[in-house]
């Protein structure tokens, strides 16, 4: 008996193997590598190789073995630009009619092959529209954050505060590391006896060469000796800006109490949220006090963070309330709680050293603003 699929298979089969250099073994198309491409890899991993240390006894490995490339690395002195003028294709009449049979009957297999692999030409098309929009609107700037969760062990918090105390300013405070301390607080609210760290980067590269900085450091060293015995677990995430937010808090002392809320996204629908919460945001910007919002790049992808302000939970309750009187914002929420798996929300307290901080003052000073609107 014959199946839909052993029909495919013998209709499919004379255009899968006849003769072209584009159709190789098991019909994966393999476009050829071009010689950049190829001296790009080799710079790179030539210069990694050359330049990686080995391990300390006692050490695991760690950022401290990979040293950090800098831009003409990436690419080598063997990569030159290519200014020769390609020959000038032939038109489609003339291809037409000088193409041999086999080679038609290989360049239709391997329109078929591409089809059936990567869709119709406009469907690649709106992936690549979709592609230039996560980067061109979703991205704000240039830097990379870094946010840092540690679940410490309950009896082990003022020793752990006291740690991050001295080593963490040190890390911000030197000019050779390309990073910001944004933020540390101490949850309240939500997963008790974990404390949150944000870190700002200048890109990539500024992680990697702090990252190669530090653990090169003996200071930082006795640090990770000292501080991993008062810890229950580790996580973090590399995050970028959204592009609609405006940019993170620069250090201020206006409130109280720190919310973070993190959204668990389903996959694919990243774009969707951001250009719902976008027409929503200015609603929040009205009666709530914004720290920054990011999404994440690597780590818990499809993952959302929002950092707000608040003097204290009655100041969110009713910044919230006043929330729901603003016209759009039922709409935003509508919009985008379909799109979410999963919600977390954690009450927040600065840490001493934090540059966003604590302002009991002006604290009571917002909540009565809050009262007389």
């Amino acid at each position: 008996m014959t199946t839909p699929l052993s029909s495919a298979r013998h209709v499919l089969q004379p255009l899968l193997f006849c003769t072209s250099p584009r159709i190789v073994h098991h019909t994966r198309v393999i476009p050829a590598r071009t010689a950049g491409a190829s001296c790009l890899r080799k710079a790179c991993f030539s210069m990694s190789a050359f330049t990686r240390e080995e391990s300390k006894p006692g050490r695991v490995p760690s950022f401290g073995n990979v040293p950090p490339l800098y831009k003409g690395h990436y690419f080598g002195p063997e990569v030159e630009p290519d200014v020769t003028e390609a020959e000038p294709e032939p038109s489609t009449e003339e291809s037409t009619t000088t193409q041999s049979k086999p080679a038609k009957v290989a360049a239709g297999a391997n329109r078929l092959i591409k089809s059936f692999l990567f869709g119709t030409e406009e469907s690649r098309k709106e992936q690549e529209v979709l592609e230039r929009s996560y980067s061109t609107q979703l991205m704000r700037g240039k830097y990379v954050h870094e946010i840092a969760f540690h679940q410490v062990k309950p009896e082990c918090s003022p020793k752990y505060v006291n740690l991050i105390s001295e080593i963490y300013p040190q890390i911000a405070a030197d000019p050779l590391n390309k990073v910001h301390l944004v933020g540390s607080w101490r949850c309240v609210v939500g997963d008790l006896d974990t404390f949150v760290t944000i870190w700002e980067y200048n890109g990539y590269a500024g992680f990697h060469e702090t990252y190669y900085r530090i653990h090169s450091d003996h200071k930082f060293i006795d640090y990770l000796g000292k501080v991993r015995p008062l810890l229950r677990s580790r996580h973090t995430n590399l995050m970028q800006e959204f592009s609609f937010w405006g940019g993170t808090a620069a250090p201020r002392d206006l409130g109280g109490i720190f919310e973070l809320r993190t959204y668990d996204l389903q996959p694919g629908r990243l774009l969707e949220w951001e250009t719902s919460w976008q027409k929503g945001i200015e609603c929040r910007r009205q009666v709530m006090e914004p720290v920054g919002a990011w999404f994440t790049q690597l780590g818990s992808l499809n993952t959302v963070h929002h950092l707000w302000q608040f003097a204290d939970l009655e100041h969110r309750k009713l910044s919230r309330e006043k929330c729901w009187e603003l016209p759009g914002w039922a709409d935003t929420v509508h919009d985008t709680v379909k799109l979410i798996n999963k919600m977390d929300s954690k009450i927040l307290v600065a840490l001493p050293f934090s540059p966003l901080k604590v302002s009991s003052f002006l604290s009571h000073i917002c909540v009565c603003f809050l009262l007389i609107l």
